[in-house]
């Protein structure tokens, strides 16, 4: 946000140095991110003055030059080479002297030198308007009235003025600063407490009389369908407007904070928006079929012709502006359409000022990508009971500055007027929030500074009204900060003695284990990624429905569609996915370490009226498109599957040290197509399968998602408990049977493994699974075949064939016996 220091003078009576002003506005909240020196004319037009040419006649050595003599107040005459064709004797113009730096129009900056121009020295510039920087206009000098005094500055003769302006950084709970108002309230409190200046913001004045006696005018007529995204909606008539340029003062003020004049108009809208931080909207009465507006929501899909001339396709939330005839003619809080908007042939406009809900406007906003300023202004929350007041102060500016008359009476729809909130505070909650006692009676001045008047005062604490431009001021902990602010941070004295403890790390420590798991993961071409623990409510509505008792609400100003903590890394996962396929990233395995937020108890409030909440830790994997990237050498192309996340899943238990006690279950629900769930009895270490396909189209997906979540909190655990050895390698060599076996479709290998493990005891130190046959015209109905390798070895000796082969019939035996398995022999 641009806030300019002279318009701020218009408001408050402050005397500061500009560095100085940049502190005190970031000691406020307002934080300062720069400060920069500003002028109407770049350069100031220092070094140009009035100059009065007593000589003109041909250069001797060219023909479309002149030399002229030029007296600019100091004595001598100075001699100056002109090239225009209008110079003469007598002109007042403005000359640029030897030594100044001017910047034309569109060129590169000009510093004045001392010269000869075709064998005449000359001695500085007659200068035209480009040459000044005040426009395009090369045809000519800029010729001044005869009466200018000599030697006047161009400064002083264009009454120039340096300005300086501050772009501050604006949080998402400053309702209450978004505008010039808004930080001379601020500036004006704090010059109260800490420097005892006394007097506070000036306010606007408004032509009152030209309110009175519209009772008997006709009005257009205002319907609001939709209170709850509009709770108030004010507007007045103004007919025999004249569109044309604004004033320059109103020019140098929008220009000042980086907008651009475009009439008279729309710039008084602007100004009212940066002056009040009341956004207004002025429709083209003659637009407004029936005379009528009607505030409501249309049909999903309705098509919209906004301001830049797209076409829009509305949603069935989108708060429309429609006429009698229910056409849209404005989104609400956020753009205008581009019939009903003033136009240089407006003759009669109908001047909207309304209070819009916060939520309603940014997700309008967002969903058609619309940031504009008065979105900006709505989404952090607007002051209800500014509307009238910034609309007479528009219209009657619009008289003065667009002629016409008001012709009828305001309009204001506000069925349930909001209040100010009353907050109860108690002094020793301020105190001990702050870190030190602030007297009463210190407190009392700045709520009054702040406007806040204290209600009703006990010798513990006290109830103050906040007023309704503060709308993140809800609890105590809010009132205390509004307090500090005022009163200073840096008025805070530092703890005499700061105070440490010895903390001994866990073993081992946390972020060591998530770097190694993390190192694995990139060395096996995955990226991490860093979501925000904010998510969407509406993914649990729509695509993965659970109760709202389930969810942690927050309130979040900023983006009022993250309303939520995420209770799942998934959506967090699947919208990376979609961020990447949108930008031609097909083959994709990502990982993310997170949180998951959880009400506890029920979400049900403890006895002192607080609520207790849960946040897990996961490990979040996703892989989709192909197995490996793309490569000369990838020639299969083999799609990642659910094997490929496996893989990756064992292989991050094993650096864990958990590579057994656990079990396997398969599962399906409304996230897996199917899945596998490890588990240690209820305790549950990872789910891992195929992300539903109907989930993945909702969210806009090309292909198949495969999708894994581990406990980390767990794993992390089961680190605690692994112990590394070492062993001397073995020095004998290992022996290796292989076999086939055909078995029903509902033997897992592991039921196979455990068998053979049973059978092989001490020797046989490995089982692997290298390939699987699935024909049931040559195996049989309800048949598999598994060939299965098994490495035997012994740590003391050479093992012999026989002993092997000892293990090997046992092995065979206790699987027919037991799995049914046939022996491929």
């Amino acid at each position: 946000m641009t806030i300019s220091l002279n318009w701020l003078k218009t408001y408050l009576d402050i005397d500061l140095a500009p560095e100085e002003i940049s502190n005190l506005l970031t000691s406020l909240g307002l934080e300062v991110e720069g400060m920069e020196e500003i002028e109407s004319i770049k350069g100031g037009l220092e070094g140009v003055v009035v100059g009065h040419v007593k000589e003109c006649w041909r250069h001797p050595n060219a023909d479309k030059l002149s030399l002229t003599k030029v007296d600019i107040g100091k004595g001598e005459l100075l001699q100056v080479v002109c090239g225009a064709p209008n110079v003469a004797a007598g002109q007042k113009v403005l000359v640029a002297t030897v030594g100044t730096t001017l910047y034309p129009t569109g060129g590169e900056p000009l510093t004045l030198k001392l010269g000869k121009i075709r064998g005449e020295e000359s001695q500085g510039m007659i200068c035209a308007c480009d040459e000044l920087g005040m426009g395009e206009d090369h045809s000519g000098i800029l010729v001044l009235p005869a009466d200018t005094p000599v030697g006047t500055t161009g400064r002083d003769y264009f009454k120039l003025e340096k300005d300086v302006v501050y772009e501050i950084g604006l949080t998402p709970n400053r309702s209450d600063a978004t505008c010039h108002l808004g930080v001379a309230r601020d500036l004006a409190a704090a010059l109260q407490v800490q420097f005892g200046q006394k007097g506070g913001v000036k306010m606007p004045a408004i032509d009152f009389p030209s309110f009175k006696n519209l009772e008997s005018l006709p009005t257009v007529e205002v319907v609001v369908e939709n209170s709850e995204a509009c709770p108030r909606y004010a507007g007045v008539v103004i007919k025999g407007v004249a569109i044309g340029e604004s004033p320059d003062w109103l020019k140098k003020r929008l220009q000042s904070v980086g907008v651009r004049p475009i009439s008279n108009v729309v710039d008084i809208t602007n100004f009212i928006l940066h002056e009040l931080g009341q956004p207004l909207h002025a429709f083209d009465l003659d637009e407004i079929a029936g005379q009528k507006v009607i505030v409501k929501t249309l049909p999903e899909g309705t098509k919209f012709l906004s301001l830049d001339e797209r076409e829009r396709s509305l949603s069935g939330h989108d708060l429309m502006i429609c006429d009698g005839e229910s056409m849209p003619m404005c989104i609400g809080g956020v753009f205008g359409g581009a019939k009903s908007g003033v136009k240089d042939t407006t003759k009669n406009i109908f001047l909207e000022s309304a209070h819009f809900n916060a939520k309603w406007i940014r997700r309008s906003s967002t969903r058609h990508d619309l940031r504009t300023d008065a979105a900006r202004v709505f989404e952090k929350g607007s002051d209800p009971n500014v509307c009238v007041y910034a609309l007479q102060r528009a219209a009657a500016m619009m008289v003065e500055l667009a002629g016409g008359e008001i012709a009828s009476e305001v309009v204001d729809i506000y069925p349930k007027p909001i209040e100010n909130q009353q907050i109860a505070v108690a002094y020793d909650y301020v105190s001990r929030l702050i870190g030190m006692e602030i007297p009463k009676d210190k407190i009392k001045e700045i709520l009054l500074a702040l406007e806040m008047n204290i209600m009703a005062e006990t010798a513990d604490s006290f109830t103050v009204s906040v007023p309704t431009n503060k709308a993140d001021v809800t609890r105590p902990a809010d009132v205390v900060e509004e307090i500090l602010r005022v009163f200073g941070l840096d008025n805070v004295p530092a703890p005499a003695q700061i105070r440490s403890n010895i903390v001994r790390s866990e073993k081992p420590d946390p972020n060591s284990v998530r770097n190694t798991i993390a190192d694995y993961l990139a060395a096996n071409g995955f990226n991490e990624t860093m979501s925000l623990s904010l998510s969407k409510s509406m993914f649990y509505k729509e695509i993965l429905p659970k109760e709202e008792s389930e969810l942690v609400f927050v309130n979040n100003t900023s983006n009022v569609e993250l309303d939520i903590m995420r209770p799942t890394m998934l959506f967090s996962a699947l919208e990376a996915v979609v961020n990447n396929q949108n930008r031609q990233q097909n083959d994709l395995k990502l990982f993310e370490f997170g949180k998951t937020y959880h009400p506890a108890d029920g979400g049900r409030e403890t006895v002192d009226g607080k609520r207790n909440y849960k946040e897990p830790q996961h490990l979040s994997l996703v892989v989709t498109g192909q197995r490996w990237s793309e490569s000369w050498r990838n020639k299969e192309k083999l799609p990642a599957d659910f094997f490929t996340l496996k893989t990756v899943v064992s292989n991050t238990f094993a650096r864990v040290g958990l590579t057994s006690g656990y079990q396997e279950t398969a599962l399906k629900d409304d996230v897996f197509a199917y899945a596998l769930k490890l588990h240690r009895g209820p305790q549950e270490l990872a789910v891992m399968g195929k992300v539903q396909p109907k989930m993945s189209k909702k969210m806009g997906i090309r292909g198949e998602v495969f999708y894994a979540d581990l406990n980390w909190d767990a794993l992390l655990q089961a680190a605690k408990k692994q112990s590394i050895s070492f062993a001397e390698l073995n020095k004998f060599p290992t022996m290796r049977r292989d076999l086939a076996v055909v078995i029903g479709k509902s033997v897992k290998f592991s039921d196979l493994a455990a068998v053979a493990r049973k059978a092989g005891k001490k020797l046989l130190k490995d089982i692997n699974l290298f390939d699987v046959f699935e024909d049931e015209s040559k195996l049989g109905e309800g048949k598999k075949s598994y060939a299965l390798g098994f490495t035997f070895e012994d740590t003391t000796r050479t093992l012999q064939d026989k002993e092997v082969d000892a293990v090997m019939v046992e092995m065979m035996e206790a699987m027919e016996g037991k799995l049914g398995a046939l022996i491929r022999r």
